[in-house]
């Protein structure tokens, strides 16, 4: 079984996120969802559809006439791959100022919050005085390459 295609455009995201509002879903119930939000033909919504499951986002169920969708992937799984895959590309020296902005830019609840203390709390305990960098020589602007 191959991986999915974690690269996903902002159009296939819209797709993904009907989808996992259900478990499966038609492509009439996708073109309902969407075009209540968006101003896309059925036909380019079906090309979205098929983009996805060419990339293995989205398994396909042959029902009668009709095509059943499912995705191959939890939001919650497909968001952390994609947040990982982010922070694998910065220096390790910006993952504070990046986590920062992220609760910065956040609505988030008082147990969201408290949730948040916790996990400092934890990370506390295992802290260093200062993260190192984790870049190549060249590929960022840390003290450490450029004195």
């Amino acid at each position: 079984m191959t991986q999915p295609d974690y690269q996903i455009t902002d159009s296939e995201w819209e797709v993904m996120r009907a989808v996992w509002a259900q478990e499966q879903v038609t492509s009439r119930e996708i073109i309902e969802v969407l075009q209540k939000k968006k101003d896309w033909s059925p036909a380019t919504i079906k090309t979205f559809i098929g983009r996805l499951v060419k990339k293995e986002m989205l398994d396909t169920e042959k029902e009668g006439r009709k095509f059943l969708y499912s995705a191959k992937i939890r939001e919650d799984e497909f968001l952390r791959n994609t947040l990982d895959e982010t922070f694998s590309n910065i220096c390790d020296k910006d993952n504070g100022s990046m986590i920062a902005g992220l609760i910065e830019k956040s609505v988030l609840s008082i147990e969201d919050i408290e949730l948040l203390e916790r996990m400092i709390e934890k990370k506390k305990k295992d802290a260093v005085e200062e993260v190192p960098c984790s870049c190549t020589p060249g590929q960022c602007r840390c003290q450490i390459h450029h004195p």
